[in-house]
């Protein structure tokens, strides 16, 4: 470049530029040409120094050409990175589109408990067969786990060995206007079959599930605290073929239609006659509930007349069921929270 440049290498210097500018494949390759050709080191800057070296009217021709090829560069320069910048962003939408059509992504969910699931699914099979759901509190009187179901005061199950009292006893029945009046942690969830019957007349088909506690050492087969369901039937004509029916329905809907079922005669306060359930599982007998017609004096606790009713009533663990249903073989692992196991499940 001549020390005193004219309009006409401002011109080639604006051509120039502008030829640049529009020729940007990118904002970076537009960065880079915007300083080339209107930075403060661009051939243009240069001339506009040489400016100082000119009479006036030289001054005045040459920086009006200089002035008009910086707004046009300036103008390339604007629409080219609009241009590139519109570029850019249908190229990122393009990349980061979701396809509607495809089906999303599923989050990683919870399940539930293995005994819960199989809590839920005997409640399907028994609300199938005609049962609502009954409840009752886990902190108990005496009187409504023990005395009216025909327990009587000097049983072994009323004993400290195998009930968790809240209120210490002496080891008798603590009789108020009520009964005994002694508090416990239920031993079984049939205390709700009396709160039932006290407060609903018949025709009753309930199920009660719930947890269930007792002085138990914890081994494979024993916890301290496990989950129980029973059921209860009260109506003027039941038989023990009821009975024998419903469990077999119900035993045969949650282990399959193929499972090998036997009933053998037992004892139990509450009941008579009584029996147990058992199911063929690892090539033995393993025992699936108790069972019974009520006896008339659990009846006539619950307010009923036994002479005009008659009513059946069974109770099992949901968590050797549940064993069972998973081929589990040891059911501390339902409360060790390993969620290792709980998942392979």
């Amino acid at each position: 470049m001549t020390d005193t440049a004219t309009t006409d290498e401002v011109t080639r210097l604006r051509d120039a530029g502008l030829a640049a500018l529009r020729a940007a494949g990118d904002l970076d390759e537009l960065d880079a040409a915007r300083s080339a050709h209107l930075g403060k080191k661009s051939a243009l800057a240069q001339v506009q120094r040489t400016l100082g070296q000119l009479d006036d009217d030289q001054r005045r021709e040459l920086g009006r050409a200089i002035n008009a090829a910086r707004e046009e560069l300036a103008e390339a320069e604007a629409a080219r990175r609009v241009e590139l910048e519109a570029e850019r962003d249908r190229h990122q939408l393009a990349a980061e589109a979701v396809d509607v059509t495809l089906p999303p992504r599923v989050p990683r969910q919870g399940r539930l408990h293995p005994v819960q699931e199989t809590m839920e699914a005997m409640l399907d099979v028994l609300i199938g067969l005609g049962y609502r759901v009954a409840e009752g509190p886990e902190v108990e009187t005496d009187w409504h786990n023990f005395d009216a179901l025909n327990t009587p005061p000097d049983h072994p199950a009323r004993s400290l060995q195998d009930t968790i009292y809240v209120h210490p006893i002496d080891g008798q029945a603590q009789v108020g206007e009520d009964g005994s009046t002694g508090i416990l942690l239920r031993t079984q969830t049939s205390p709700v079959q009396i709160r039932t019957m006290l407060a609903q007349d018949p025709p009753l088909y309930v199920a009660m599930p719930g947890r269930v506690f007792r002085a138990d050492t914890t081994d494979a087969t024993h916890l301290p605290m496990f989950h129980q369901i029973e059921g209860l039937a009260v109506d003027r004509d039941l038989s023990f073929a009821d009975l024998k029916g419903s469990l077999v329905v119900a035993a045969r809907a949650l282990l399959g239609e193929d499972v090998r079922l036997r009933f053998r005669p037992h004892f139990f306060p509450f009941t008579e006659p009584s029996c147990e359930l058992d199911a063929w599982y690892g090539g033995k007998w393993m025992e699936l509930l108790g069972a019974g017609m009520v006896h008339p004096n659990v009846l006539t606790a619950g307010g009923l007349d036994p002479d005009a009713y008659r009513g059946f009533a069974w109770g099992m663990g949901v968590d050797r069921l549940a064993m069972l249903r998973h081929d589990i073989g040891d059911l501390r692992l339902f409360v060790e929270n390993d969620l290792r196991f709980l998942e392979s499940l």
